[in-house]
């Protein structure tokens, strides 16, 4: 019997948050493998917020997913049948795998990497910690803008998977750390278990007024995930000559809200914001063998908010806009 492979195609494009009906799961027989391709089991998906935006239709850092297209999307897989000389049956592999069960991968493909059939760490922290959004966070915090010691750093969306990751490595570099998160919980998280100096709400009726207390010498840097009124209100607390490493606006993914074009800030102060991918960087072993180190030494706490099922990929998607996780949201797919 062949191997079946269930696809998550784009039907239609959502509006406002994702419904299972804009896409089609569609079950097709995997094909006879040729010279040089793999068979790749997908076994996690990475939720991420530019799995949102790859589903508008406007210009951006790839092309949209065209409707039809299976969804794409980073993932973790194990090469279940090989004829190339470079994958070995029970590799691990990373890369773009897409929303389905599995892919067919030709030897040559660009932008993925092979892995150890034990890594030595858990597997869904490859996707986070180890993966794509520790790789942001450090490159974020290390290139990008470079908190020195005894500056005050302010991260947004600190909960989250990068946000976690970029706010520790400001404590491991010696910074004052504030994050910010959305309720209660998520703040007492972010002081009592990953190390912050500080948390703001930013559903709070008083966040401003928390990020004033919480800054009280001002901002030097801003990591930046969320953009809208939490960035302006950031914005408001910079010190001249501070620094902002836009990583992302995910206040817009889904409402289409755009930033503010209120530029006042970085003349008065003076600021730098860069804008940053990490396509951008391909030494991405140096920023994981350091993130592993850090780890191992009990630097750097990770946590990962699991799923189910490749079939749920859609709802799931949204707990990264509700607030419902923490860490690294990561779908499992297979064992």
């Amino acid at each position: 019997m062949p191997l079946i492979n269930r696809q998550l195609r784009l039907k239609t494009r959502p509006e406002g948050l994702v419904q299972r009906d804009n896409f089609d799961l569609v079950e097709t027989p995997v094909p006879e493998l040729k010279d040089g391709e793999v068979l790749i089991q997908t076994l996690y998906i990475s939720m991420d917020p530019t799995n949102r935006v790859w589903m508008r239709d406007i210009p951006q850092y790839l092309p949209p997913v065209a409707i039809g297209e299976v969804m794409r999307a980073l993932g973790l897989g194990r090469v279940v049948k090989s004829r190339s000389s470079h994958y070995a049956e029970g590799d691990l592999v990373q890369g773009i795998t897409g929303w389905q069960d599995y892919l067919v991968l030709n030897e040559s493909a660009k932008g993925y990497v092979r892995l150890p059939a034990d890594p030595g760490i858990p597997l869904p922290t490859l996707l986070g910690a180890a993966g794509m959004s520790g790789v942001t966070a450090y490159y974020g915090m290390t290139d990008i803008a470079p908190v020195q010691p005894g500056e005050t750093l302010v991260v947004s969306a600190a909960a989250g998977s990068v946000g976690s990751i970029a706010g520790q490595i400001g404590k491991i570099h010696g910074a004052r750390v504030v994050g910010i998160a959305g309720g209660a919980d998520k703040c007492r998280y972010l002081i009592d278990e990953l190390g912050f100096d500080a948390a703001v709400d930013y559903k709070a009726a008083d966040f401003k007024q928390q990020l004033k207390a919480a800054t009280p010498d001002g901002v030097h840097v801003n990591f930046e995930n969320v953009g809208g009124e939490v960035m302006k209100a950031v914005l408001a607390r910079m010190n001249i000559g501070g620094r902002v490493a836009l990583c992302g606006l995910i206040a817009g993914y889904n409402s289409g809200e755009k930033p503010s074009d209120d530029f006042s800030p970085f003349i008065m102060k003076r600021l730098r914001m860069q804008g940053f991918l990490v396509l951008d960087y391909t030494k991405t072993k140096e920023a994981v063998h350091a993130i592993t180190g850090w780890i191992r030494e009990g630097k750097l706490k990770t946590e990962e908010t699991m799923a189910e099922g490749l079939e749920n990929a859609p709802v799931v998607l949204n707990r990264l806009f509700d607030g419902s996780h923490r860490g690294k949201l990561v779908l499992h797919v297979s064992d």
